[in-house]
């Protein structure tokens, strides 16, 4: 018999201790964060470039008109403030007073800080809280303690959080709200992954969860202010032993992916008939995002591409030099300064032969061959570059003074805004990149989805509220 769950209390009222996870571009909106607080639970508007709408109620789309990055990264700012402070009013609206609208979003996202002062100004009285993870946002505890909202640091370690604590946020102690842990092997999107941890060996959270208690004691944080289990989490029996737990202290629980598969969920049809198909191990931890983070997709035969793309790449030198002694006469035109291997050689012509006629130079002295095609596509998205990260290696950009990044473009990535944009809009499911969690594979199990069985937000949550 599962013991189940108590309310708890959050921005000064009860809630339950079910929060939905914020997913980037449009694939967390104000109809299921709305749906999710009015179920009792703690609802998150995703506000990164959140879609606004025209007077008759139709979405805005995102199209930019200057010529220049830094002319189109001020149009991104502006349609990113209009779109969520429109999804909080609306999910403000629907949540009817019951549980909580929180909003999600990414430090590393372009403008990151000029958006949430616009967010949370146009917006005052209906915000309850800020998670904001991909970073370390040292600022997010300030930002929102201006504004009167709770924030919520997501990290990945005990020692992130000891950092930020230690730095920024225990000048402003009483609006830590929670404590986000997400585990960086199996949560959806974007993965706090040190380099120290190795990508293919996970972690039991357990230890990594108490360890991050640990340290908030030591910091003085009372048990009280709740850590937030994010990622790999489905149903709350698996869970049970973590709940009422003395060493753990308050524990909340984050489903990201199941409320994907919902009636208010807003992602297109197509995306939700692909996660009922999936099977374990169609989720791939890769590194081809331009943050530079690792992250977690569906490997879909965009990703599959993104993987060829890398696997057809040789390394060179700019005169011969030991081994690379071959002068590579595929792919680079007339230019002779291009040395490499006599196996590289061989494959660079074996690929030449099959259409990958194109070589394109990486920040990292190889090249990868592309076709014509891919090569013009790869061309006209860098050049489209509107700024969407304050750093991005597949274009350069860099939210600095310059701009720039310092570094060549690198076409082994692809432009995120782009892909995230067209999929949350009905873009091909193929063709684009797929966010999910690693347990996606058991939507295909779960006898609740069984016949296609899509339900609810309240039913979902009356679900997790079983333990199932």
């Amino acid at each position: 018999m599962f013991k189940g769950i108590k309310p708890i209390r959050y921005a000064g009222r009860e809630v339950l201790p079910l929060v939905e996870g914020g997913k980037g571009v449009s694939a967390t909106n104000h109809m299921s964060s709305g749906a999710w607080a009015a179920a009792g639970g703690i609802g998150t508007v995703s506000a990164v470039n959140a879609d606004s709408y025209d007077p008759e109620g139709k979405i805005v789309p995102q199209i930019y008109h200057a010529l220049t990055r830094r002319d189109r990264h001020e149009e991104l700012i502006n349609y990113a403030i209009e779109g969520a402070s429109e999804q909080v009013r609306r999910a403000y609206e629907m949540s009817d007073g019951k549980g909580a609208i929180n909003i999600n979003v990414l430090w590393e996202m372009g403008g990151a800080q000029r958006i949430l002062h616009g967010v949370l100004e146009r917006t005052r009285g209906m915000v309850s809280g800020v998670t904001c993870g991909a970073g370390m946002p040292y600022k997010l505890s300030e930002i929102a303690a201006s504004y009167g909202v709770n924030y919520l640091p997501i990290i990945s370690s005990a020692r992130a959080f000891s950092a930020l604590w230690k730095r920024a946020y225990s000048k402003a102690a009483e609006w830590l709200g929670a404590v986000v842990y997400e585990d960086p092997w199996l949560a959806g999107g974007h993965n706090g992954l040190s380099n120290a941890e190795d990508p293919l060996v996970p972690q039991d959270p357990y230890p990594r969860v108490k360890a991050l208690r640990d340290t908030m004691r030591a910091g003085g944080i009372s048990d009280d202010v709740p850590i937030v289990m994010a990622g790999g989490v489905w149903n709350l029996k698996e869970w049970e032993d973590w709940i009422d737990n003395p060493e753990l202290g308050q524990i909340v629980f984050q489903f990201g992916t199941r409320p994907l598969l919902t009636q208010e969920s807003p992602i297109p049809d197509e995306w939700k008939q692909r996660l009922m198909m999936l099977e374990e191990g169609d989720i791939l931890l890769h590194r081809f995002s331009p943050t530079g983070f690792y992250s977690s997709a569906v490997r879909n035969p965009f990703l599959r591409s993104l993987e060829a793309r890398s696997h057809r790449q040789i390394a060179f030198t700019k005169e011969e030099l030991g081994d690379h002694a071959f002068q590579l006469d595929v792919g680079v035109g007339n230019r002779k300064n291009y040395w490499v291997t006599r196996g590289d050689l061989l494959h660079a012509r074996e690929w030449y032969a099959q259409g990958y006629t194109e070589a394109l130079k990486t920040p990292d002295e190889t090249l990868v061959f592309t076709t014509p095609e891919e090569k013009t596509v790869i061309r006209k998205d860098q050049a489209d570059c509107m700024g969407c990260l304050s750093q991005c290696a597949f274009s350069s950009w860099a939210d600095n003074e310059k701009n720039s990044t310092g570094r060549l473009a690198d076409p082994r990535s692809f432009c995120i805004q782009k892909t995230l944009q067209d999929i949350a809009h009905g873009g091909p499911v193929d063709e684009n990149l797929m966010f999910a969690g690693h347990s996606a594979f058991r939507f295909k199990k779960d006898p609740f989805y069984s016949n296609g069985f899509v339900p609810t937000v309240k039913q979902l949550v009356e679900r997790i509220e079983t333990g199932d």
